[in-house]
């Protein structure tokens, strides 16, 4: 299925619209249970979920979709759903390239995948390498991710900076840190959207998404399309943002 096959995806205009949404793609596993099927089922429709995310991002000229795949507290799971998920993740990399070269989608990763098998890591490698040109919607995947090991990795970088005379421990500021994140090249995060009815953040962009619109829905994420979507994106630009100033009368 291409990204723009659906003729219902239509552009909406709106006076502010976020550049990066943040999803947390909560409810495949519930999904499933309520369907009677197994949770790798739940996942797999959850692939389909993506693809409507990704169309509708492609379509209202998002500029970066931060997806939550996999957490650093998700290998607590059931052995068989996680190497399950490792397969789904590795087939699903390698059949979408082409639709990411046609859509001009450049495809990352965040996260520590020397946890991954050689196969994924690998599938991850090759479609980083072959859509790094693409200058369309970047398509960020959250994958062995969690937000305190990212600001830990951070810190580390810095310190090994000041330990060589590079930078002066003195001078490190909240820019310093930032830079040093794994979405440090990214636009900040606008949006954060919440699947499943659950209202947390679960550990996801911690230090990133300080000031960040939230949006929670009851909606499991197998069942998220476009005009979920597009309520969350309604809802985002309903809202004055303020970051920590005061409200204009």
């Amino acid at each position: 299925m291409e990204y723009k096959s659906l003729s219902e995806y239509t552009k909406q205009d709106y006076k502010n619209i976020p550049r990066h949404v943040a999803i947390i793609m909560d409810g495949n596993g519930r999904w499933a249970n309520k369907q009677g099927k197994m949770r790798i089922l739940g996942h797999k429709e959850g692939f389909k979920a993506v693809k409507k995310a990704i169309k509708f991002s492609i379509i209202n000229n998002l500029k970066v979709l931060t997806l939550y795949a996999f957490s650093s507290e998700n290998w607590n799971r059931p052995l068989l759903e996680i190497e399950s998920l490792m397969e789904l993740f590795s087939f699903s990399l390698d059949s979408e390239i082409k639709n990411f070269k046609k859509y001009n989608i450049q495809f990352k990763v965040i996260g520590d995948i020397t946890y991954f098998n050689k196969k994924l890591q690998n599938s991850i490698c090759n479609a980083e390498q072959k859509t790094v040109n693409n200058s369309g919607l970047i398509l960020n995947i959250a994958a062995n991710y969690g937000g305190r090991w990212d600001i830990i990795q951070s810190v580390k970088k810095i310190i090994k900076k000041v330990q060589k005379g590079i930078l002066d421990a003195n001078k490190i500021t909240e820019n310093t840190l930032s830079q040093y994140l794994s979405t440090s090249k990214f636009l900040p995060v606008d949006l954060v959207i919440r699947t499943g009815g659950e209202k947390r953040i679960s550990n996801f962009l911690l230090w990133q998404i300080a000031y960040s619109e939230l949006y929670f829905t009851d909606v499991l994420w197998p069942d998220f399309n476009q005009y979920i979507f597009q309520d969350a994106i309604k809802s985002f630009a309903s809202r004055e943002r303020r970051f920590g100033g005061f409200k204009k009368y």
